[in-house]
């Protein structure tokens, strides 16, 4: 295996992970935290609109994860010229789709949100329009910024993007308290605190990678732009198939989600704290999966295939029992944890009942599910995921969704179960496809 991943190298690239991903879920707790202090419409307004960024900006997250890897393999080929010139392609394409994302967001946010929401209380959608517009406008500071993050995570340099994330964090919430409680503007102070944070870290990160000699990649000389086919084509190989997928899961999860719509505001608003808690179960796992991303990327641009599979069980077992861990623990403390939002007393038992099933299958299947893919996306097998991922989706989560809350008439719990099925279906199968080693004879860059 490539002999920069010791145990000890491999711990200095997972730990600010894992904290970058707490300060990243911690800012969404905090974001809603202080928007419930305005109101649950507040709350179910920006809860819907974040539903659908997450849709829209997975495009240009999938970019990454597709730069990322081919970024991997070449520096486990110890090719730092290609390395580079790979990166300035990932910064040039994510760039020009983000503004693309953003034209349609801001022209289309009316329609979209009466597409997938269908009629929702006049409060709630004049929050919503207010917050999408604002968001919106960030989609470019944020592709920027993922595809710089993506980048020095492929490199093994993980602290930086901790750093940031930290930075970030500390400007959100003063923004917050500032807009929301200084200047009272609530829905739209909200938004433009998380604008001007995410300027701010793209700005960073892009002036750090144009400027420095120290890692095996840099922009510099990115003004001058080349755009490079076969590598653009390497890029999109990955890309393409881990974006039609996270959309489809985001599609498919905002299908699932518009059932609460039908049971009301306080249902919305249970949902939406139960997922702010619950997004703290995965938040390990999330830096788990980066991990293997960079690990399996290089190892199999050495063709250590070995190395690969060793260093895939430690990080999924490592997944496994940290998930376990915060699982359990959201599970014993959930009444203090849904105490912290200013709730109704019925959407309170809500949350309640919602994470009490999600904490279950969570320590069961979503390591598998959701980690363990990124290995197979390294290896360059991202079709097979893909596949697995939209067929689940569609008929686990979004059909059972709909099976379970009107025709065995468990009500908005049957969203919570039909997930869980998801995790443990998809989980099985990628664990099927990572143990039979088809994935060692998947290409994403040549041998030239």
């Amino acid at each position: 295996m490539p002999e920069q991943w010791t145990n000890r190298s491999l711990f200095r690239l997972l730990w600010p992970l894992i904290i970058e991903q707490v300060l990243v879920v911690a800012m969404g707790a905090i974001d809603t935290v202080m928007v419930s202090s305005v109101g649950e419409y507040a709350v179910a307004g920006v809860n819907i609109i974040d539903n659908i960024n997450n849709l829209l900006i997975l495009g240009f997250g999938a970019l990454c994860t597709g730069g990322a890897v081919v970024v991997s393999q070449y520096i486990g080929r110890r090719d730092s010229e290609n390395a580079s010139l790979a990166s300035r392609q990932l910064y040039y394409v994510t760039a020009g789709i983000s503004l693309v994302i953003t034209v349609f967001a801001i022209t289309a946010r009316p329609l979209l949100i009466r597409l997938i929401y269908g009629v929702i209380a006049d409060d709630v959608m004049e929050a919503a329009m207010i917050y999408f517009l604002v968001t919106a406008l960030s989609f470019p500071f944020l592709g920027v910024y993922n595809a710089c993050a993506a980048l020095f995570r492929a490199v093994g340099n993980s602290k930086i993007t901790m750093r940031i994330a930290l930075l970030v964090n500390i400007i959100n919430v003063a923004g917050n308290a500032f807009f929301i409680f200084g200047l009272g503007i609530g829905v739209l102070g909200a938004a433009l605190s998380t604008l001007i944070s995410r300027i701010v870290a793209a700005s960073i990160l892009s002036f750090i990678l144009i400027r420095t000699r120290r890692y095996p990649i840099t922009l510099a000389g990115i003004h001058k732009i080349r755009i490079v086919r076969s590598m653009v084509h390497n890029i999109l190989n990955i890309g393409i198939p881990s974006g039609v997928e996270n959309s489809m899961f985001m599609i498919g999860r905002l299908l699932s989600q518009r059932i609460f719509t039908y049971f009301g505001t306080s249902a919305m608003a249970g949902n939406a704290i139960a997922s702010v808690i619950n997004s703290f179960s995965f938040m390990p796992g999330q830096a788990f999966g980066m991990t293997l991303l960079t690990v399996v990327g290089q190892c199999v641009g050495a063709r250590d295939y070995a190395g690969a599979r060793t260093y895939a069980k430690k990080i999924l077992f490592l997944s496994c029992c940290s998930i376990g861990i915060i699982s359990l623990s959201i599970f014993v403390f959930m009444e203090p944890l849904v105490s912290l939002f200013s709730l109704t007393p019925e959407a309170h038992e809500m949350a309640k009942s919602f994470l009490r099933v999600h904490c279950v299958f969570m320590a069961l299947g979503w390591t598998m599910s959701f980690a363990l893919p990124n290995a197979l996306r390294a290896a360059g097998d991202a079709r097979y995921v893909m596949i697995i991922a939209v067929i689940s989706m569609w008929t686990v989560r979004v059909c059972f969704s709909y099976v379970l809350t009107f025709v065995f008439k468990i009500g908005p719990l049957g969203v919570w179960f039909a997930m869980g099925s998801d995790f443990i279906f998809r989980g099985s199968c990628y664990l099927t496809r990572w143990l039979g080693g088809r994935w060692q004879f998947k290409k994403v860059i040549s041998d030239n």
